[in-house]
This record gives structure tokens, C-alpha cells and sequence, in this order.
């Protein structure tokens, strides 16, 4: 809730107020008068919580709630939502957990002894206030909210402590060894991003205990310290790491767990998974508590937290259950936010509301699809990599709010999963729950076990698209599996739509990028035994999406502005037919100009060259020369103004199909610095929706020559080990033209010298490479041709020994050093203008003699030449060519 502050309140009042240690504060708000903040640092048990209290306008009491903030958070991450509460009615106290911000102690995952006892001691303290309204002495009515970790302490609070009246969790868990060890699976990616949030959780000057500093797990306790290292090690969790957490979940005391709940559970969210939400409302429901349940569209992957939306929900559930007020209402028993399609003003998805007069749970109105398909055998990889791509924390949720949509992002490599399709629906099907299948797997490893992660993705008419669902997968440990063994495997939760004509794919991959599999190679066989089992939860009624007309009609006329846009533009390039003649020759410019934007000056103007196979070229010219906007022509991005590019004889037009055959490399690729260069590269090359086969990911590496480096994370590269990496992301498909703008920007020599062996082993197989840079020196020793431009026209072009070659300097190239009484015998030679020494031999400036009577000369004085050659540096030739513009 973002507050803004009214022209009365242009300046904020600020009350000094000593009320124990803390400080009082007046909020400006748009409705005055403000809320009050009082800052203070309560001891409980030896540790600091700094807390913030927030009320509002009245003298009377209230109830009161307490706001808890995610992992990795503080108390202030929630002080609009306090503030919001307080406005409404409400006492509210936030705090930081212990370990986190200003709070002192260590991070104990809400351990009963540690941090719900300190809720219990916030809860004495709301007691003791004045303006806390008490059911009895002592015993303050309060809710408790939070998100995440803040959602967890909600649910365990209520079932430690009886005092507690409502509860609203959002994004949490149930149990916690379930959410990262499901099914005896580790969920590595998310369990790092926990413990190294924790080792970088800032703290007040001396908050760190003795003895956490130097256990590599920052401010955790010395067990989960322990705990982490032990299953990260090991790759997978042991029972005693399962006992830790459970005893540390909702679950151990969700028995005990009977006020009423609001359950807030996000569908983008592969650390806490819808199954977390329905394992919870099926416990407290069995208590006989009130319960509401609430699927929003993101999560902890991202997305939309409809946070506006969801925090006046659990305003009126603590209206009705705090303050009594049945005349209220506190919304469905179950609402799910579904895609109803893209916001043209912010490119984010727009949501509609399908709701139901109670929970339907995962497996309601279910209906089976046989799956076709023999049994498959595929191979879990040493050490478990490349592995498979599906959620990306902090990356999948803009994606999965848009699988409905049909945008998604994943990836399987061939050879390392089986898949089993279902025939295209005949109508569309709304699948809501978790669908289940039964497989029979067999494994050949050694102890007959089996590591496996199911996913059902919606595959299009084509057979070839296909999106990840909430790009969410099910991991599943199958024992025992040596001679076969079926096993049932329940895919993730989702809501999700597929269309007629679409179909649903069953996967079941060997690695996932978010788990830990078994680094022991090892071939696995599955077969399905049953048809996939789907839910349709029938009794939701979806919301009708009420729209103004512009809302669909704008777009409609931008349709079809640009169907006329596009037929127009095809008429204009329909007449440029293939020239057969030029078929092999990688690249012709004919005539190529260019204006600059509103104005009748040219950054290209009549530009024609030709560059033939197995040619390395460098593009030469001043700033402004016009080199970035002819190899943007050249790419496609932009179209010339009058002339051709041709590419193997085919027009370049934007979106060409011959682009497929053109490589580029632009400065500053971007990568996902947490996955290594291997996942990088096939994470761009799915994302070009071209067959795997055809991207020849083996023979670009090994031209890029980046050894064991391609499966460390990228964040760990060098500068010239990125450069090369973007060079090998260029090469990918291994195009007939390469094209390179500056690649060695940033890099140091020897870096630059590895980057020209690359642009020459590349060419030696007979392709084409054109580089544009400004180091003449580096172009000089890796470049065969060249093209010289300059105000946006040609200068020269031809072979670099051509250009070079007409200057009066030779290089005499010796077997062994001279003595100075040589070079001084050379030097007062008749027709040498000057002979001085230089790395590997001499400068000799002719000044009247002809290259053959020096060497006749020099065999003469017992010279040991070894060679004759021009020697006029490329920069001369540039500088002399552009009058110095340079």
C-alpha cells in the first residue's frame, strides 16, 4: 500500500517521545489524522527484535495484529501494510525476526524454542498495551499475518499458542522438509538462495553471535549450518535432516492449528507449491476451522503478488474474525486468479477471478487421457549435467503468469527424458489440480534407484511448441527399481487452460537445473501403466471479463493497421527474387545508402563491396564512419534507404528467412550469471525455436575453446572468457557469415590474441567472418581483407597486403642479431633512406633502390635474411587513406 502525502502534510511531524526506549512518529497519510510508529527494541531471552508499533486515530482499544516479513527481510518490508492496518482499526506490531536487520540472534527457521516463543513474548507484550482490546487478563485478541517466513510464523504461532484468533498466511509451507526435500529429492537452487540469504542478512554492529562467524552459513545456528552441509554434500537429505524441519513446520503442530484462515498460496512458485496450501487447508479443515483459500498468480518464482488485492482481503478477514463483524465479506471459500490475457500498457497479464463455495482440493472431477507412447530408455548424465530447465527463481514468474498464453521457457535434452502425448483435445480443457499418472521404471544403477522429474507441458498443433505449465516439475525417488518398478507419479498443481487442438505431453526427465540428481551415470526405462488422471475442479464459475470497448477495440484496428503495414511491405520486397548467380558468395552490397533520421544527411551513402567465402574482413572507419548502421542493415534490424544487401543471393528484409544462416555477436551479450555457459547457450538456442539438432553446440565450443570453464556459473568468468562465450553463443548452428562488432572490447593481450584465433579457426573451415573494431593493429594480424569507409562512403577495399603493401618501408626479417657496424653498413647504403632495428629485424626506408638490388645488397654484406616483406603498418595505410579523420 503506497502512501502519498497530502499538500497539508507536505512536512512530516515528528514527535520525541519517550516511551521506554522507543521513538514515536507521526505518518503522513491521505486521510489525517496520521498513524502513530513507535520504534523500540524489546529484550526477549537475551536477544534484541526491533519492533514497530503502529496506531491509529481513536482512544478506544482495538484488536490488534502482528506482521511478519519474508525470509531475508525486516520488519520494514511491511510498515505500508502495517500502516494500512492501523488506519482500519488496528493495533499493529511488526518485527524483525531473529538474525535479520537490526535484530540480534541467530536463524533458527522458526524454531518453537527461539522464534515462536518470541511471537508468544509479542503477544504478552500486546497484552500489556492500552489500547489492545483484551477477551481476558492477558489475552490480547490478536491475528497474526505474514508472507513466506512471516506466513510460517502465522500458522505455528496458532498452534503454540492458544491466544491466537485468526490467521492469514500467505506464500508458506506446511512442512518444510516436504518443500525442500520433496519426495527425498534436494531442492538445491532454492536451498542455496536460503542459506546464502541468510550468510548476507544484515544485522545491527555486534549482532553477529559468537562462534556463527567462519561456519560458511552466515547468522544460522550452528545445526542448520550443519544440516546445509551435510545434504548439499551429499546431494540428498538424510532423517535427521527431515526430523530437523518437520519439527520446525506447521504440520508438527496442525492439530493444534483450529482459529480461522485465510490460506494465500501463489501458482507461480516452486519453492512453496500449491500441494503446501492444500495439505494445510485439508488439516485445519479437519479442526473444523473456518478456511478460505486463495490461489494468486505469482509466487516466489515472480509474477503477479496482487498484493493491493490480496492485502484488503486480509483486512475483512481480520474484520470478521477480530472485530466480529459478520456483516462483512470475506470473499469465496475458493478464488483462483486466472490469465485473461495481456495489458497492452505494461505488457503484464491481466486477471480475472474463478471462484467456488468451497475448496475443491487437487483431485476434483477428474477425467483420464491415454497417453500413446512405448516404453522409453534415456540416461542420467555424469554429474548430473547439462541438466533440464523448468522454474528459475526470480526469472519463471513473469513467464508462468503467461503460459496460458502460451510464452513459456524450458528445456530437455534429448537423450536424457522420455515423453508420452496424448492425443489434441477436441475441446479446451481446464485442468485444476494436480494431475497423476502410474509408470513402471526401471534403473541400472547400483542400487537400483531412480531420480525423476515429471512435468506436463501443453504442446501446440504444431507437436513442436510447448509450455511448462507454471514452468513447475515434480521430482520423485523411485527404490528398488533394478528389475522394474511402478510407481504414481502426481505432477505439479496448476490451473491452466488447454486449447482445442493442443494436446498434453507427458515428460519425464533424468535432471532438473533446480534439484540434485545422482552424479553416477546411469539409463533409466519408464513405461506408462495408466492414462493420465486430469483434474477439472467443475464447480468454479470464472468471472466474466467486462471491458470497455476500446479495450478490445484499439486493438482490433492496430490489427489491422498492421496487416495493411504488412501486406504493403511484402508487395515492396515481393520483386526481390534470389540471384542464382550469387548463391556462394556470403555477402553483396550494391548501392547501399542510408539517411539520417529527418534529415537529408547520409550515414551511408553508395556503399558497395563484396566479401567471398573463407574471407575474414575487417570493417575499418572513424566514428560516424557509418560501420554500426551498415552491419545493422546487414542484420536486418533496419532497412536502407535505396540499394541491396544480399546473403548467398537472397534480399535482406527484416526477418529474412537466410538470417538463419548469419551469426552476430554485439558487445555486452547478457547471460543468467547463475547458470553456467553450457545452460546459457542451450537456454538461447530453445529460445530460437530451432531443432536442437541443428545447433552444433559441440563444434562452436570447440572452436571458442572454453574447456572445463563451459560448466562453471558465468558470474565466476573473466571478461575474455564471457567474450568468448558470446562468440560461441554467435557461432551456435555454426552460420556461413559471423559477424562481430568490436569482440575485443574489454580484453587484455593475451585475451586478445586467443579472441583472433578463434575469428581464424572459425573461417579456416571455409566460412565467412566480418569484424568491426577499432584495434588497426589486431585487424592487421587477423584480418585477410578489408573495407575502409569513411563519412559513410567506401574508400578502399581489398586484401590487407594490398592496402599495406604500397608503403617505401620494408621489413627485413633476420635468422640471428647483427652487430651495430651492420645496420650502420646497411643504413649508408646508396637509395636506403634510413635502416633502423625493430623486433625480429630491421625498418628499411627505400629512398631510390628497388626492393631486388637491396636483397642483392644485403647478400652482399653476409646479411642473414630470412625474409623481405612491405611494411607499411595498417595504421599509416588507415590515417593515409582517411586524410587523418581518424
Amino acid at each position: 500500500m503506497r502512501l502519498r502525502l497530502p499538500r497539508w502534510a507536505a512536512v512530516t511531524a515528528v514527535l520525541a517521545v519517550l516511551a521506554g526506549a522507543g521513538t514515536w512518529t507521526a505518518v503522513a497519510t491521505d486521510d489525517p489524522p496520521p498513524v502513530r510508529r513507535a520504534d523500540r527494541m524489546l529484550d526477549v531471552d537475551g536477544v534484541r527484535l526491533d519492533t514497530s508499533y503502529f496506531t491509529g486515530p481513536g482512544d478506544g482499544r482495538r484488536p490488534a495484529v502482528l506482521l511478519g516479513h519474508g525470509f531475508g527481510g525486516s520488519k520494514n518490508d511491511v510498515r505500508a501494510q502495517a500502516e494500512g492496518l492501523a488506519r482500519e482499526g488496528y493495533a499493529v506490531l511488526t518485527w524483525s525476526a531473529r538474525g535479520f536487520g537490526a535484530s540480534t540472534g541467530e536463524i533458527g527457521l522458526n524454531d518453537p524454542d527461539h522464534e515462536v516463543k518470541d511471537v508468544s513474548k509479542l503477544i504478552d507484550w500486546l497484552a500489556a498495551r492500552p489500547e489492545v482490546l483484551l477477551d481476558r487478563s492477558g489475552d490480547p485478541r490478536v491475528g497474526v499475518t505474514g508472507a513466506s517466513y512471516g506466513g510460517a510464523i502465522s500458522l505455528l504461532a496458532a498452534g503454540h499458542d492458544p491466544r491466537v484468533d485468526a490467521i492469514a498466511p500467505q506464500i508458506t509451507y506446511w512442512n518444510l522438509a516436504d518443500a525442500l526435500f520433496p519426495d527425498g529429492v534436494f531442492k538445491k537452487l532454492w536451498a542455496g538462495i536460503f542459506f546464502s540469504t541468510g550468510d548476507t542478512s544484515p544485522s545491527s554492529p555486534g549482532g553477529r553471535p559468537a562462534g556463527a562467524a567462519g561456519n560458511g552459513c552466515g547468522r544460522f545456528t550452528a545445526e542448520l549450518c550443519s544440516l546445509y552441509q551435510r545434504v548439499a554434500v551429499a546431494g540428498k537429505p538424510d532423517a535427521a535432516a527431515r526430523a530437523l524441519l518437520e519439527a520446525r513446520s506447521p504440520s508438527a503442530v496442525g492439530a493444534r492449528v483450529k482459529v480461522p484462515a485465510l490460506l494465500v498460496q501463489g501458482q507461480s512458485d516452486s519453492l512453496f507449491t500449491l500441494a503446501q496450501s492444500d495439505a494445510m487447508a485439508r488439516a485445519l479443515t479437519a479442526n473444523g476451522a473456518p478456511v478460505a483459500v486463495d490461489w494468486i498468480a505469482g509466487g516466489h518464482d515472480g509474477g503477479d503478488r496482487e498484493t493491493d488485492r490480496v492485502e484488503r482481503r486480509v483486512t475483512t478477514w481480520f474484520d470478521r474474525w477480530l472485530k466480529r463483524d459478520t456483516t462483512v465479506d470475506t470473499g469465496p471459500a475458493f478464488r483462483v486468479s486466472r490469465t485473461g490475457g495481456v495489458d497492452s500498457t505494461d505488457g503484464q497479464a491481466t486477471l480475472r477471478a474463478a471462484t467456488a463455495d468451497r475448496y475443491p482440493g487437487l483431485a476434483a472431477g477428474t477425467t483420464d487421457l491415454a497417453l500413446g507412447g512405448a516404453p522409453q530408455t534415456f540416461t542420467n548424465p555424469p554429474g548430473g549435467a547439462p541438466p533440464a530447465v523448468s522454474a528459475v527463481p526470480g526469472l519463471g514468474g513473469g513467464l508462468s503468469g503467461l503460459s496460458s498464453l502460451g510464452v513459456g521457457l524450458s528445456l530437455d535434452f534429448p537423450g536424457q527424458h522420455a515423453r508420452f502425448d496424448a492425443k489434441p483435445q477436441a475441446e479446451a480443457l481446464r485442468v485444476t489440480g494436480t494431475p497423476t499418472v502410474r509408470v513402471k521404471v526401471a534403473s541400472t544403477a547400483a542400487d537400483g534407484s531412480a531420480v525423476l522429474f515429471a512435468k506436463v507441458y501443453d504442446v501446440g498443433p504444431d507437436g513442436r511448441q510447448q509450455v511448462l505449465p507454471a514452468q513447475l516439475v515434480a521430482p520423485v525417488r523411485v527404490e528398488g527399481a533394478k528389475a522394474g518398478k511402478s510407481a504414481t507419479l502426481t505432477l505439479p498443481a496448476i490451473d491452466h487452460e488447454v486449447e482445442a487442438g493442443h494436446r498434453l505431453r507427458l515428460v519425464v526427465a533424468a535432471t532438473d537445473l533446480g534439484y540434485a540428481s545422482p552424479t553416477v551415470p546411469a539409463r533409466y526405462t519408464v513405461a506408462v501403466e495408466s492414462p493420465l488422471t486430469v483434474p477439472t475442479a467443475p464447480g468454479l464459475s470464472t468471472q466474466a471479463a467486462a471491458l470497455p470497448w476500446w479495450v478490445w477495440g484499439l486493438p482490433l484496428l492496430g490489427l489491422a493497421g498492421a496487416a495493411a503495414l504488412l501486406l504493403t511491405a511484402r508487395r515492396r520486397t515481393a520483386a526481390a527474387a534470389p540471384d542464382p548467380e550469387l548463391t556462394a558468395v556470403p555477402l553483396q552490397i550494391t548501392g547501399l545508402s542510408k539517411k539520417y533520421k529527418g534529415g537529408d544527411r547520409y550515414s551511408v551513402r553508395d556503399l558497395t563491396f563484396r566479401v567471398e567465402q573463407g574471407q575474414v574482413l575487417g570493417l575499418l572507419g572513424p566514428n560516424g564512419a557509418g560501420k554500426t548502421t551498415t552491419l545493422r542493415m546487414l542484420m536486418g534490424l533496419i532497412a536502407p534507404d535505396e540499394g541491396e544487401i544480399r546473403v548467398f543471393g537472397q534480399a535482406i528484409t527484416p526477418g529474412a528467412p537466410v538470417l538463419s544462416r548469419v551469426g552476430a555477436f554485439v558487445e555486452g551479450a547478457g547471460f543468467l550469471p547463475h547458470l553456467s555457459g553450457r545452460e546459457n547457450l542451450d537456454l538461447y538456442w530453445k529460445a530460437t525455436g530451432r531443432p536442437a539438432e541443428d545447433a552444433h553446440v559441440d563444434e562452436a565450443l570447440r572452436i571458442a575453446n572454453l574447456g572445463g570453464a563451459l560448466e562453471r556459473a558465468v558470474r565466476t568468468y573473466s571478461q575474455g572468457m564471457r567474450q568468448r562465450l558470446a562468440l560461441a553463443q554467435a557461432m551456435l548452428g555454426l552460420p556461413d557469415l559471423l559477424i562481430l562488432d568490436e569482440p575485443t572490447n574489454g580484453l587484455d593481450p593475451p585475451q586478445i590474441r586467443e579472441m583472433r584465433e578463434v575469428m581464424i579457426r572459425y573461417a579456416a573451415g571455409g566460412r565467412t567472418v566480418i569484424v568491426s573494431s577499432h584495434l588497426l593493429a589486431e585487424v592487421e594480424q587477423s584480418c585477410t581483407h578489408l573495407v575502409v569507409m569513411d563519412r559513410g562512403q567506401l574508400v578502399q577495399a581489398g586484401p590487407v597486403a594490398e592496402i599495406t603493401g604500397s608503403g617505401s618501408t620494408l621489413l627485413v626479417s633476420l635468422g640471428e642479431d647483427i652487430d651495430d657496424a651492420l645496420v650502420a653498413k646497411i643504413d649508408a647504403l646508396a637509395g636506403i633512406g634510413a635502416a633502423t632495428r625493430t623486433e625480429g629485424g630491421l625498418l628499411v626506408r627505400l629512398d631510390g633502390i628497388d626492393p631486388t638490388a637491396l636483397i642483392g645488397e644485403l647478400v652482399r654484406l653476409d646479411v642473414p635474411l630470412t625474409g623481405v616483406g612491405p611494411h607499411r603498418r595498417l595504421e599509416d595505410a588507415f590515417l593515409t587513406l582517411i586524410g587523418g579523420a581518424a
